[in-house]
């Protein structure tokens, strides 16, 4: 940050080490889409002398879009850990995809560092800055993580730097506008034929020194008197925003003054406010030329992780429990400690099989040692539901192969992964992403971090008889993968449903089945779970007579239905008197009606909310059994029937969408044309509403991808089962037609 020239600490080929958690910096790259990230990494990767040439996301060629899906689509999907050495430090930059339907990516990325590099595009409208990063600016926020900005494609912009820069202090520092501040100011050369004027560098604002990449490689320049004028309000603003952040309350009285101030101890004022995190730089980045020279600012961005950004040893310690419960202390950074890693993500190879990615927060991990592997059971994802009284928890020991560390494709082998860095594992085959890693003698949990609710269903089944064999295994293994994702066989209508975050990430997780997986499946329209009931009382009469030498079948019963109110299942009365139905002989028609209440009457969908009550009926001494009274209880309660209105019952659920203040009219209305009733708006904190509505379930399948139509993709929302409701009649006949056409 005070604009020294710096050198590689490592070489293209070799993996950085470090063997001191004071020596790594864990950052994460967040950003809306095509801000820019990859190829920021790209650039800070060929800076620091770990690739010799630059990738492209264009021609499907980087270091972190090195998956075959994401190659294709020309977009992060995953994250990816793509480590680099700079100035004697071992920098894992974590780049992290940029669209909504891979939060669950981003979220393990935060989770995994210590500071944070928020990717702003110039090229893009400053909107989409407000509406993809101001929620996961607070995220950071709440837990004091330190951030920065980078603005990129300043060579296609859209929106000047100062304006841009404008709008980040508004979007991010609300509280305090002057802790968002440039530390360098773009310097445009002569002005082309069409007009444009192209960043061929940067001036430093507390040095005024010019750092020149016009020919292609970093020069320093001395102060340009002539732009002097240009930046001392900037200049001026960022000094003063620095000495505000400072811990010598003296400073602003003699600034202000007019007494000259020292810039070493500026220098050193901002990097504590940065690693504080109460001080948000500016820089700009533009990525390498096409004939490998160097990125503009990526020597900058460099220094102000190595200096700026706090190692692991900054964090705060981790809250741990045994995997009972109890409560352990938390645990620090220490290399000596006890073993504490978690794993981020878990990925399938073709060849190695899974690899799991570890951040290890205290002791040390080394290869050969059997360790214990804890995790929440995560039922609702692919686990079986545990017993009464039973944690939901997964546990198992592990033994540790060979430690490597991952740079795109490459997985570089280490010594050892000391606490505060990240590695992989091969074949840890019980370990799902979240899992906590302890030793096995000392086993240790971490609560996971919270990820969003999926709310997109996709319901699938075997494409073939093949298929059909392998698609638990296969569906397991992918959920395993992706903590975003949720499996559910759903009970009431026999789907085998994956939920998801968006269309993108649907399409990308059958992409995974089949190719990592080797399952095919077919997507079917999702079923919602309707009801039937009686829309009236009424009798019916079972006659099941039937002779063909020797015994024959015989059972007559006669019933009355009635309807109860919601919620009142199937309820079973039995008033036969003179024992017209043998005692035994009723129970059978019990079974006869629940079975048939639970195939249907009229649409297929289950009878609820209904007293049916035995009255009367006639047996044979030698002819009646279980199986004919269950017949007849069924042809009673079909004949009940055929003569009064069968209404169907579709699940209404409890709605809660949260939006910024100015979307809360346009959300109303969607809402109350989707048949839904708002019940109520509660303030969710500066600039947002919770609106609270019922909305009928099958007017909400899609509410995932429409709500961010309707609220420019800042809206976000939950749901809840609240009851069954009789499904208005033109909707019900509608429905009536269009499952009489389907084939």
């Amino acid at each position: 940050m005070g604009d020294r020239a710096k050198t590689p600490a490592g070489a293209a080929g070799r993996a950085p080490t470090a063997d001191r958690p004071s020596d790594i910096r864990n950052v994460v790259l967040v950003g809306h889409s095509g801000s820019g990230k990859t190829t920021l990494v790209e650039a800070l990767a060929q800076t620091a002398g770990a690739l010799n040439r630059a990738g492209r996301v264009e021609d499907g060629g980087t270091v972190s879009d090195h998956d075959e899906i994401e190659r294709r689509r020309h977009r992060s999907v995953q994250l990816s850990l793509v480590p680099v050495g700079w100035d004697g430090r071992k920098i894992n930059l974590i780049d992290t995809p940029g669209y909504a339907d891979f939060v669950g990516e981003l979220r393990a990325g935060l989770r995994a560092a210590d500071a944070a590099l928020f990717v702003v595009s110039a090229a893009q409208e400053a909107d989409a800055v407000a509406a993809s990063t101001r929620a996961i600016w607070e995220e950071c926020a709440a837990v004091g993580m330190p951030r920065a900005i980078v603005v990129t494609h300043l060579d296609t912009a859209r929106t000047g730097f100062a304006e841009l820069t404008g709008v980040c202090a508004g979007l991010f520092g609300r509280d305090d506008p002057d802790a968002v501040l440039p530390l360098y100011l773009p310097v445009h050369g002569p002005e082309a034929a069409d007009g444009h004027a192209p960043v061929t560098g940067l001036i430093g604002l507390l040095s005024e020194r010019i750092l020149d990449y016009s020919t292609g490689a970093r020069r320093e320049e001395p102060p340009d008197e002539g732009r002097r004028e240009i930046v001392a309000e900037a200049r001026a603003r960022l000094i003063e925003g620095i000495i505000a952040e400072s811990e010598d309350e003296t400073l602003m009285d003699r600034y202000l003054g007019g007494e000259p101030i020292d810039p070493g101890i500026l220098v050193g004022d901002l990097e504590n406010a940065v690693a504080r995190g109460a001080f948000h730089p500016v820089l700009a980045a533009a990525p390498a030329a096409e004939d490998g020279t160097q990125g503009l600012g990526t020597v900058e961005l460099l220094d102000l992780i190595t200096r700026g950004f706090p190692s692991p040893l900054e964090h705060g310690p981790r809250a741990v429990t045994t995997p009972d419960g109890r409560h352990r202390p938390a645990v620090a950074c220490d290399p000596e400690g006890p073993l504490v890693a978690e794993v981020v993500k878990t990925a399938a190879d073709p060849y190695v099989g899974r690899i799991s990615l570890l951040r290890v927060f205290s002791g040390t991990l080394r290869p050969d040692e059997t360790v214990h592997v804890c995790g929440h059971g995560l039922t609702d994802r692919t686990s079986p539901a545990p017993a009464p009284g039973e944690q939901d928890l997964h546990e198992a020991d592990d033994r540790i192969g060979g430690l490597t560390s991952p740079f795109g494709k490459q997985q570089r082998p280490v010594a050892h992964c000391v606490a505060g860095d990240l590695a992989c594992v091969a074949r840890l085959g019980h370990a799902e992403t979240g899992d906590t890693v302890s030793a096995k003698d000392d086993p240790l949990l971490m609560e996971p971090w919270t990820l969003p609710e999926p709310l997109l269903p996709l319901a699938v089944r075997a494409h073939g008889k093949a298929d059909e064999d392998r698609l638990s295994q296969g569906l397991a293994r992918l959920v395993a993968e992706d903590p975003a994702l949720r499996l559910e066989q759903n009970p009431d209508t026999g789907q085998m449903v994956l939920w998801c975050l968006g269309e993108a990430h649907q399409d990308v997780a059958l992409e995974r089945l089949r190719e990592r997986h080797g399952v095919r499946v077919d997507a079917v329209p999702y079923e919602v779970a309707l009801r039937e009931t009686f829309g009236r009382a009424a009798s019916g009469r079972g006659r099941h007579v039937k002779q063909s030498g020797g015994h024959g079948q015989y059972a007559i019963c006669e019933i009355d239905v009635e309807p109860l109110p919601p919620g009142s299942g199937v309820e079973f009365v039995d008033k036969v008197v003179g024992g017209a139905v043998p005692r035994p002989f009723v129970t059978s028609v019990e079974k006869g009606v629940r079975a048939q209440a639970a195939r249907g009457i009229a649409t297929g969908h289950p009878l609820v909310d209904v007293r049916v009550t035995l009255r009367d009926g006639k047996a044979h001494s030698v002819d009646s059994s279980d199986a004919a009274f269950q017949t007849a209880g069924a042809l009673a309660l079909r004949e009940a029937a055929a003569d009064v209105p069968v209404r169907l019952l579709e699940p209404v659920d409890e709605v809660g969408v949260l939006v910024p203040d100015e979307y809360v009219g346009p959300v109303m209305s969607d809402l109350s044309g989707r048949r839904g009733r708002v019940v109520g708006t509660d303030r969710a904190g500066p600039g947002r509403t919770l609106v609270r509505a019922e909305v009928p379930e099958a007017e909400i399948v899609r509410y995932a991808i429409e709500l961010r139509s309707v609220s420019h993709g800042t809206g976000r929302f939950d749901r809840t089962y609240a009851r069954h409701e009789p499904m208005p009649p033109h909707v019900a006949e509608k429905f009536r037609q269009e499952t009489a056409n389907s084939p």
